[in-house]
């Protein structure tokens, strides 16, 4: 009897276990087109002019003024993030400082499971400059794939097409140069 109820409980486990990969949300590839997700709007104005917007409410990433967008998921409790928010300023710094890459490249964090609070606190405690997007409800990270944090996805936005995922990345970059560089080089940057 008791081989049958475990027969039965391995059976059961495998079931779902399937279940939850078969549906799971697939981690973004390059060459995918990113999903039109529909993104909180900053409150600070010189966020929105930053992204190129303007106005409250919500945009889409193929609103972003610029030839290619780095995400960054992250989350306030993840230590690597933590950790790798200087390198990630550091990048901002780099493009903001380089008149050819300054509006060509625009950099966005969105904090997964986060709400305004804990970005903003995210924020000030990192000195983070660019602007950081809240998830608290895990809407946007489902759709991404449920990705672990740090993940970086850079897009490029091309007005006749639909945005293109061309770099997809866990984890924090070591050497942001080279990082920057290969972001320049995908997108055809010039």
């Amino acid at each position: 009897m008791l081989k049958k109820i475990s027969i039965a409980a391995a059976i059961v486990f495998s079931i779902c276990a399937f279940a939850i990969f078969a549906f799971a949300q697939k981690t973004p590839q390059a060459k995918d087109n990113f999903p039109e997700i529909e993104l909180l709007k900053p409150a600070d104005k010189t966020h929105l002019k930053y992204l190129g917007l303007s106005g409250s409410g919500t945009f889409t990433i193929n609103q972003i003024k610029a030839q290619a967008v780095i995400v960054q998921i992250f989350s306030m409790y993840c230590p690597y993030c933590q950790a790798d928010a200087p390198n990630v300023n550091r990048l901002y710094g780099l493009i903001e400082g380089n008149f050819r890459l300054k509006d060509k490249i625009k950099i966005l964090g969105i904090g997964a499971g986060n709400t305004s609070f804990e970005v903003n606190t995210f924020k000030k405690r990192y000195k983070v400059e660019f602007p950081l997007i809240p998830d608290g409800d895990f809407k946007i990270h489902k759709i991404l794939g449920e990705v672990r944090t740090p993940y970086f996805i850079v897009v490029t936005l091309k007005s006749s097409k639909k945005p293109q995922i061309i770099y997809s990345r866990l984890g924090a970059h070591d050497d942001i140069d080279a990082f920057l560089e290969e972001i320049v080089t995908l997108a055809g940057i010039k």
